[in-house]
């Protein structure tokens, strides 16, 4: 599976990051992991997700506030997102990070997923575009991030794929 990592251009304390991954799964499949069954996460990458909770609103609404319990590295973290965009004829869902443990040295932290078909090939491109305001410039941009889900999102295909 082929992954591009790609660096946005920056100004000031605003960034943006962003990784592709190829995969075997249907986009349609795989976005609905996000937007319909995240449980499903936590079961295909145990080891990075240990629960995701719907705590307001309904699975893949906008306003829904969702909690993350995961580890990365090594350390068990925590994150409250809320539902920001959800355009499902782009297979696209937005998370705005309203608190946990990226808060702690980020002002602003969104996640956007998107999941394109291939074109005419089996299989799907799943991007991850992480956008985020530094609290000050001595923090690092959030690269790090990317190989994390990276890899996730192959845990996450193998998953689906060992459903069919």
């Amino acid at each position: 599976m082929a992954e591009t990592t790609k660096e946005m251009p920056k100004s000031s304390l605003w960034g943006e990051v962003e990784v592709e991954v190829d995969i075997k799964s249907p986009a349609e499949k795989f976005y609905q992991v996000y937007v319909g069954r995240p449980d499903h996460v936590a079961k295909a990458t145990s080891s990075k997700v240990q629960a995701c909770d719907l705590l307001e609103g309904e699975w893949g609404t906008i306003s829904s506030i969702v909690n993350w319990n995961y580890v990365y590295a090594g350390k068990a973290k925590v994150a409250k997102e809320r539902i920001e965009l959800v355009e499902p004829e782009k297979k696209l869902i937005k998370f705005r990070v309203i608190e946990g443990d990226v808060l702690a040295v980020y002002k602003n932290f969104f996640i956007t997923i998107s999941v394109t078909p291939k074109e005419g090939g089996v299989g799907s491109v799943a991007k991850w575009h992480l956008e985020y305001e530094k609290n000050d410039v001595n923090v690092p941009d959030p690269e790090n991030f990317l190989p994390f889900l990276a890899e996730m999102t192959k845990e996450i295909d193998e998953h689906l794929l060992s459903e069919e």
